[in-house]
């Protein structure tokens, strides 16, 4: 289905290079990103009052390469259901029609993936290969030390300060699942039905495709058209609703975190976030584009109206009140309960 082998070298031939740095600029970097990573855990371990049992454990620091690569690998595990589905049907698919699709998918994936690769600065990757010994990791905390010091220098804001504040969101993220055992488990199973959604047959294909090339021309008009949207089918728009939801939990619990931690240990926090809210919302109007086309626009929604769901609930009824949303499947807000916190309030905080 796709070439990953041609997804990676497309991807990395296409990146851009990072900031100039000296090679003792990126040692210290790496050292600094790593030990402020640790620091962060234990901020956000206590603030959040949620704890795994885990020691701190270093981030992972890698380049933009480095983030294709391993966002490759991540994508392989994900897809696998999908895969396993369509090696059924490849017996209907010519066998020349098969390769080139791959090669032709695998060159789209790493072109999308060069292009966040220059944006990301950190991720909690969830789903990774089996270890050597057959153990299948919780996940990884990866922060793109190029990306991170390129924020930095655009934002003209103290290194070290920032460094920390990045640390801290991305922290809360491992935190969440390391924490809270059977989240992962939630999430990959979400992921899975959604993909096994998947309407497979040519009609329906071409139907999906006819859809994404409106998506892009609505995007290009500055419409809200997108991907996600387009190529999905009926039964996999209620789960991806389970899907944002969560992930909107997730992503506002870590600005959240990072803002009501960062005014203790980030002196210059309210500088940091104005300028860097401001540069979530700027670019050039191609980049606008082809962020509303890949459905980040969404995300950048997600991390506004997560963390304005956590701070009314909060402030409603405390933390300890809040991490009852920890507690199950069941426990966690529908997408309408975000829109309106009190409606989770009333159902989970204020039952229990």
């Amino acid at each position: 289905m796709i070439d990953w082998d041609m997804a990676v070298a497309t991807g990395v031939r296409l990146v851009r290079p990072g900031p100039q740095v000296t090679r003792e600029e990126a040692r210290q970097t790496v050292a600094e990103l790593r030990a402020l990573s640790q620091e962060a855990e234990g901020h956000v371990r206590e603030f959040a009052r949620l704890d795994g049992g885990a020691a701190p454990q270093p981030a992972t620091i890698v380049d933009r390469p480095g983030w294709i690569r391993a966002n490759v690998e991540g994508f392989r595990v994900v897809l696998e259901p999908l895969v396993d589905k369509m090696s059924a049907k490849r017996d209907q698919t010519p066998a020349i029609v098969a390769a080139v699709g791959s090669r032709l998918t695998g060159v789209e994936v790493g072109a999308v993936l060069a292009f966040l690769a220059a944006r990301v600065l950190g991720q909690y990757e969830l789903f990774l290969p089996p270890d050597p010994d057959g153990v299948a990791p919780t996940g990884r905390l990866t922060l793109v030390a190029p990306n991170i010091v390129n924020a930095e220098r655009e934002l003209d804001v103290n290194p070290r300060d920032f460094r920390l504040w990045v640390c801290l969101h991305e922290e809360t993220h491992r935190v969440q699942f390391t924490s809270v055992p059977w989240l992962r488990e939630y999430v990959r199973t979400q992921m899975t039905d959604f993909l096994l959604a998947s309407d497979l047959d040519l009609s329906t294909l071409l139907e999906r495709l006819r859809g994404a090339a409106d998506a892009v021309a609505d995007a290009v008009r500055g419409g809200e058209g997108n991907l996600i949207d387009a190529i999905q089918s009926p039964d996999q728009k209620e789960i991806l609703d389970r899907i944002t939801a969560v992930m909107t939990l997730l992503e506002g619990h870590g600005d959240y975190v990072m803002d009501a931690v960062g005014p203790s240990v980030v002196p210059s926090v309210e500088t940091i976030r104005e300028r860097f809210q401001r540069r979530r919302e700027g670019g050039t109007r191609l980049d606008k584009t082809i962020r509303r086309l890949l459905g980040l626009d969404i995300k950048m929604r997600q991390y506004a109206e997560g963390a304005a769901f956590v701070r009314s609930v909060v402030d409603e009824v405390g933390i300890d009140g809040f991490n009852k949303i920890w507690t199950s499947p069941e426990t966690l807000p529908t997408k309408d309960e975000i829109a309106d916190p009190r409606r989770w309030i009333g159902r989970v905080a204020a039952a229990a």
